[in-house]
């Protein structure tokens, strides 16, 4: 299914409206301004107007239009990176506040939930993690034992999950996990910011953040918000040009969502442990008859391939042999996951930035890490202790993580080879009508992209935040950084960060 923009369309997106906002239109002040509007942006909204702060929020699109509305909304503490991984990297104490802060964030959402009476079909659910093709059951018994040092409750080894559409093997089964619709919550959410005195301005292009003793952002559109702290919540950081960008990497992963009979299935999350990992949950459908079941994997570098149609079908056939009773698929959709070379996020303050805060690194757990961030970044503003502060410290360096760091960043300094290489075709006319490539003119690499009425639309290929060369995403039909992760639409404007401003125009470039 493809939204009105010719990008994939999430459940979420299919099923909720997302809240309007208008644009900032004048100069204003405040005790915070946080730069976007998905989870963890509107979560720290909410909690500093709890705690009786003036707010804004400036969103370059819609409210949780970006890649939260991207995400399956699995709300767990059952991290991915696995904990003996994490207890490597971070320590005993540091894997113990992963698990503590996970959870603490699916208790604050339910919290929220709850106060403000959001109807969003959030629900308890069980958890179980079995082992993918080419692992063996030993890695669940690592798993186990690091688990429970790091206090996970509840935690313990079953000889299957409860299904009977095929038979997983033995599992870790972790209770008390969570789900909900977070295009609903987050409308919720919203709201309350707006009633308790809280600014959201959506459509509002931030192009100059700068820290220091008198912080404030600046707009396109030549306003000024002027704070005592700014908060950059855009998935990826679009204040700085490397710092953080070196710690951490983009990933598209790839999601389907299947009809199935209502009741086949119970209510569930599902991990395998293959790399890249599958992930499952259901949700319900619109009718009376059917769940979706919504399975995502996949994964790849960001502008590293372009073989989404291939992956969609995996997904699919991967799907259809552990449920049989999937009727057809109704939605298929990519987001984009910021892997940090050490498994959690970066929250807290912007390095060698005074009165920034970001929220970055998600590592596929952005509902929760975003719930994280809101509680972490609301204590460190308001001056109080908060435990996790050192571990999610976006200025720590982990020795223990240099090789997956020199591996990135190794990856990163190959794309700008792309530089040296010829194009995808050898001229504008062998591209067809609703695709792009890569044209070589002279010195210059061009993106073209000819639309479905046959125009041809060109800018610079150059990505304006770091000079690498985009790639042509034919599922999303957008131009991709490979070093990155900026995005760029067909007409060059921005999609993702960490690039602020939009592809040039062939005669500037």
């Amino acid at each position: 299914m493809k939204s009105d923009s010719g990008q994939t369309l999430s459940v979420w997106m299919a099923t909720a409206e997302l809240p309007q906002s208008e644009p900032l239109r004048e100069n204003t002040s405040a005790d915070v301004c946080i730069v976007g509007a998905g989870i963890a942006g509107l979560t720290t909204a909410y909690l500093l107007v709890r705690a009786g702060r003036s707010v804004v929020v400036l969103e370059d699109g819609e409210i949780a239009g970006g890649e939260t509305c991207r995400t399956t909304a699995h709300l767990s503490n059952a991290l991915d990176d696995r904990y003996y991984e994490l207890e490597r990297l971070h320590g005993a104490v540091g894997a113990r506040i992963a698990a503590a802060s996970h959870a603490a964030a699916i208790d604050q959402i339910e919290a929220i939930v709850r106060a403000e009476n959001i109807e969003c079909s959030f629900s308890r659910v069980d958890g179980y993690l079995f082992v993918g093709s080419g692992d063996t059951p030993g890695t669940l018994d690592k798993e186990l034992d690091a688990a429970t040092r790091a206090g996970v409750m509840g935690v313990k080894r079953l000889a299957r999950a409860p299904l009977d559409s095929f038979d997983t093997g033995p599992v870790l089964h972790f209770p008390m996990q969570g789900q909900f619709h977070v295009l609903q919550y987050l409308a919720g959410v919203a709201e309350a910011i707006r009633r308790a005195g809280g600014k959201i301005y959506c459509g509002t292009h931030v192009d100059r953040i700068k820290g220091g003793e008198a912080p404030e952002v600046g707009t396109s559109d030549g306003h000024t918000v002027r704070a005592k702290a700014l908060v950059v919540a855009t998935n990826s950081p679009v204040n700085d040009m490397v710092e953080m960008h070196t710690k951490q990497a983009a990933y598209r992963t790839y999601v389907v969502a299947a009809m199935i009979p209502r009741g086949t299935v119970p209510a569930m999350l599902l991990w395998d442990t293959e790399d890249p990992y599958h992930y499952v949950r259901l949700q319900s459908a619109s009718d009376d008859d059917h769940d979706l079941l919504i399975v995502g994997g996949e994964d790849h570098k960001t502008g590293q391939a372009d073989d989404a149609a291939d992956r969609y079908q995996r997904l699919e056939n991967w799907t259809r042999q552990r449920f049989p009773q999937v009727e057809s698929f109704a939605y298929r959709w990519s987001g984009q996951v910021l892997e940090p070379v050490d498994g959690l996020a970066f929250l807290g303050p912007n390095p060698l930035d005074k009165n920034v805060y970001i929220a970055t690194g998600d590592s596929g757990h952005g509902m929760t890490h975003g719930t994280i961030a809101g509680i972490l970044l609301t204590d460190l503003i308001t001056g109080k202790e908060n435990p996790w502060a050192a571990v999610y410290d976006p200025s720590r360096k982990s020795l223990k993580a240099f090789t997956e760091l020199a591996r990135e960043n190794l990856n990163v300094a190959l794309q700008y080879t792309d530089h040296l290489t010829g194009g995808d075709v050898g001229s504008v006319e062998e591209i067809r009508a609703g695709s792009g490539a890569i044209v070589r003119r002279g010195l210059k690499k061009i993106a073209a992209y000819r639309d479905e009425h046959g125009v041809l639309h060109e800018r610079s290929a150059i990505c304006t935040h770091l000079g690498c060369v985009v790639q042509w995403n034919s599922g999303e039909k957008s131009w991709d950084c490979p070093c990155h992760g900026s995005r760029f639409a067909t007409d060059g404007h921005v999609v993702n960060g960490p690039a602020t401003a939009p592809l040039a125009k062939v005669e500037d470039s």
